[in-house]
């Protein structure tokens, strides 16, 4: 524990919160290869939660990097060199670790608000994701794999950047010259290969519902 800091219990327990959304929080963790289709499953799960008056947020890997977990060339534009070196983030392993370390600590924020907190990151690393888990309690952190094949992955390319690393204008790209751990016991495997994210997105709603995070919707139409 660091000197000087004590941690403060809040007036507003997570238990009353959830009461009032009507649901647990807790923080579903997406990981997959790049293009596998984690922001595109994980923003219609959001918009399901949403059409059914439940409270949620998506962080995005991209989004995230924009501000929080900016790179160095974003940040010296305001802050200058010395303070971009030393806080912006890249793509080392080491950076890496960093930036999902920083996402866990503020999707923990999240779950305690008791807010359904979605996360779309490759994550490639097993370790870095099980550490998050561990800082959450149990039941709270639901891993899912976005299963989905590198040749598919690398026909879709949204981004364009599996072309950029085959032409070898990227290094240390996951799941080419950079390692992907793959989750060994995933509390959801999604087909991103061969089924629609809607269907993808049906599939965690339903699970959602199996563990008890949000009710049941009945043939009404109501919880």
């Amino acid at each position: 524990m660091g000197t000087n800091i004590t941690w403060h219990d809040q007036s507003v327990s997570r238990s009353e919160r959830e009461k009032l959304n009507g649901h647990k929080g807790c923080v579903i963790w997406f990981t997959g290869l790049s293009a596998s289709g984690k922001s595109t499953v994980a923003n219609t799960v959001d918009r399901k939660l949403y059409q059914r008056r439940m409270s949620s947020y998506l962080l995005d890997g991209d989004n995230v990097r924009y501000g929080l977990n900016a790179g160095p060339d974003i940040l010296k534009k305001l802050h200058g060199d010395h303070f971009s070196e030393r806080f912006g983030l890249g793509f080392s392993a080491e950076d890496r670790e960093e930036n999902i370390r920083r996402i866990g600590a503020v999707a923990n924020l999240f779950c305690d608000a008791g807010i359904i907190t979605l996360t779309a990151f490759i994550s490639p690393y097993r370790r870095d994701r099980d550490r998050v888990r561990a800082t959450l309690n149990e039941g709270d952190f639901i891993e899912i794999f976005v299963d989905t094949p590198l040749e598919i992955c690398e026909q879709r390319d949204p981004k364009g950047l599996y072309k950029k690393v085959r032409a070898g204008e990227i290094k240390g790209f996951t799941g080419i010259d950079d390692p992907y751990e793959a989750p060994a016991n995933p509390e959801l495997r999604l087909d991103g290969g061969a089924k629609s994210a809607d269907t993808l997105a049906d599939e965690v709603i339903a699970h959602l519902e199996k563990v008890g995070v949000i009710p049941v919707l009945t043939r009404s139409g109501s919880h």
